[in-house]
């Protein structure tokens, strides 16, 4: 699905009533986000933050192991096309980003008829996916991957797996390094193979509630743990797999809720899903 041209469109990101436009956002929400033009991470910083970016998600699972992001179980229903479409063809997965497992393993629990490949930035994220119950090389094989690279080709191969989910992993790079990003996992795609995209969407709430000194780059934030967060627009993911050779089928905004009645919590969030 394509982005309409028209602003008066409702999908159209130029739209008042669009998640993706300023227009919807309160007066309150558009001050924090001019507040946080006040104070922007120095070039050194900000430097210094892409040159330990790996050390630094290490950290984040040094420190919250497996106990931090919730297991997807949602990702069959909102992307189908893990299911397989023919009864006894196994197809071949790629997950860049794996983390410690939330997505891999909810699809081997499954038993769906594919064989996974997954990697990540960080060494200790993938030792915690290998050290699961569930890791069975027999259906599902790990690795350490800088996706910014050659490695990612050097590892598997071009024309390798039928499917590659980036899911929540492309906000943590550098958007400098984005299209590479794209062309290296088209790369790895077999013909008519399929990318299932889904990250954060320009103004949701996360990226409104960053306070001054979080702000590295139009878009583009520093967590205090020195991971990073980019948010996206539409039309801006469909460029970039416009650009390294893919074709877009759907590109849509969702609009979802972050809900924890425990603690009180009930907040809006914006993401852009892609294939």
């Amino acid at each position: 699905m394509s982005v309409p041209d028209h602003p008066g469109h409702p999908d159209h990101p130029d739209h008042p009533g669009h998640p993706g436009h300023p227009g919807h956002l309160t007066a309150e929400e558009l001050l924090l986000l001019e507040k946080q033009n006040s104070r922007l991470v120095p070039e050194f910083k900000a430097n210094k933050l892409e040159l330990e970016a790996q050390k630094n998600w290490d950290l984040f699972y040094k420190r919250n192991e497996t106990n931090f992001f919730k297991d997807r179980h949602w990702t069959t229903r909102e992307f189908e096309e893990l299911l397989g479409e023919v009864k006894g063809e196994t197809k071949e997965m790629l997950e860049v980003g794996c983390g410690v497992g939330n997505l891999v393993f909810p699809l081997l629990e499954e038993k769906l008829p594919l064989y996974i490949y997954c990697c990540d930035f960080s060494p200790r994220g993938v030792q915690f996916v290998k050290d699961h119950i569930l890791y069975d090389e027999d259906r599902v094989r790990a690795f350490q991957c800088d996706i910014t690279t050659e490695t990612l080709l050097s590892e598997l191969g071009p024309g390798s797996v039928d499917i590659v989910t980036c899911i929540f992993v492309m906000s943590a790079i550098h958007p400098t390094k984005h299209q590479t990003v794209f062309h290296n996992l088209s790369k790895v795609l077999r013909p008519g193979g399929v990318l299932l995209f889904r990250d954060y969407g320009l103004y949701d709430m996360a990226m409104i509630r960053f306070k001054p000194g979080s702000k590295i780059g139009q878009h583009f934030y520093t967590r205090q743990d020195g991971t990073r967060s980019y948010f996206f627009q539409e039309s801006e993911v469909e460029q970039l797999g416009l650009a390294a050779g893919l074709v877009t089928y759907q590109n849509t905004s969702l609009a979802r809720r972050t809900v924890n009645v425990k603690e009180g919590v009930d907040v809006a969030r914006s993401f852009v899903q892609s294939k």
